[in-house]
């Protein structure tokens, strides 16, 4: 396979924030004209995808990859990127749901996928397979110890994966993106993220939530490159029966992105409050990017304080009223038994 163009796709969990930049990606710069959006809508947004609703070259479906309504979906299709899985914080909650959704349904996927002979399968795993990186940069040898009960369900889905490209034959590619970010990233409820959580504390004049001592790194990734990078692999006959990580390459502190956010805000003397770090949190987790460029020649592009500044701007382009966002997700915090918001103020002001 050389190009998208003209292939009938599907994008399991199509309207979520990594998925739905995907979809931009493949319909906007890849001229896809066929485009399935599958989405049970329990993690992603209608919002996301609201821009699609009368395009005759997408086509939204709500339902649930366990059920024979998301299976059907790839009856059809010549190219099928699965996204669709619940959270890490979903997965603290409920690790068995979490298996059924994250590795089981990816199986069921696969068999379906299989049986219509499917062209190219892109599973969109997570670095979070690695656990604890034993060394500086991690590559795809990197031994895989996940720490969580979501790292390890979504090993296990890769395993079903590779197995079914090893007896079947079925061209798969495995890619495990590190940390993205960018605009539609989660900043509530389950799917929370630390950074766009921050900028949201930071533009209301609270200081960031920082998990431990805030030397752990990370690689975070542009969204929109991430986007083009999993295209770019779709694309790459090299790249199937691959495991690839996909990444920047570039390691940033959390203690730095707290500092970096709060600066670009506009709200230095922002001091941030250390908290209790995660459990079964990787001290360190950047990847090692030169096997999807040798393949590809694909190359992260986006800077990270241009991007975290993109961030800001859409942030403030889109949340009239951070306070009562806060509040609201104090709220359900506070409902569920636990607090990630100390120090909110209903009269913090937006900066």
């Amino acid at each position: 396979m050389t190009s998208l163009a003209g292939a009938r796709i599907v994008v399991t969990g199509g309207a979520g924030f990594i998925g739905s930049h995907l979809v931009d990606e493949l319909v906007n710069r890849r001229r896809a004209t066929r485009v399935t959006i599958v989405d049970s809508f329990a993690n992603g947004r209608r919002a996301n995808v609201l821009r699609w609703a009368s395009d005759p070259r997408v086509r939204i479906v709500e339902a649930d990859i366990r059920t024979e309504a998301g299976l059907g979906t790839v009856d059809d299709a010549d190219v099928v990127f699965h996204l669709a899985c619940l959270s890490a914080r979903q997965a603290a909650q409920d690790p068995v749901e979490n298996h059924d959704v994250n590795a089981t349904a990816t199986l069921g996927l696969v068999e379906r996928a299989r049986t219509a002979h499917v062209q190219r399968f892109v599973h969109v795993s997570t670095s979070d397979v690695f656990g604890s990186s034993q060394r500086t940069r991690v590559d795809e040898r990197h031994p895989t110890r996940p720490a969580t009960a979501y790292g390890a369900s979504k090993l296990a889905g890769e395993a079903y994966v590779r197995a079914a490209h090893r007896e079947h034959g079925l061209p798969t590619t495995v890619v495990r993106p590190f940390s993205a970010y960018g605009p539609r990233s989660h900043f509530e409820g389950d799917s929370g993220e630390m950074l766009p959580l921050t900028i949201l504390r930071n533009l209301c004049g609270l200081p960031a939530l920082v998990p431990g001592d805030g030397r752990q790194t990370r690689d975070f990734m542009h969204v929109m490159d991430l986007a083009r990078g999993l295209a770019t692999i779709a694309e790459c006959d090299a790249a199937i029966g691959r495991s690839v990580n996909l990444g920047s390459g570039r390691e940033i502190s959390l203690g730095a992105l707290a500092e970096t956010v709060a600066r670009l805000v506009g709200r230095p003397d922002l001091v941030p409050l250390h908290i209790d770090p995660r459990p079964g949190e990787a001290k360190h987790l950047v990847g090692d990017g030169r096997l999807v460029h040798k393949l590809t020649g694909f190359t992260a592009a986006m800077p990270f304080e241009a991007g975290v500044a993109d961030l800001v701007r859409w942030f403030r382009g889109r949340l009239s009223t951070p306070q009562q966002i806060l509040a609201r997700l104090e709220r359900r915090e506070r409902v569920a038994g636990r607090s990630i918001l100390p120090g909110f103020a209903a009269g913090g002001q937006f900066a």
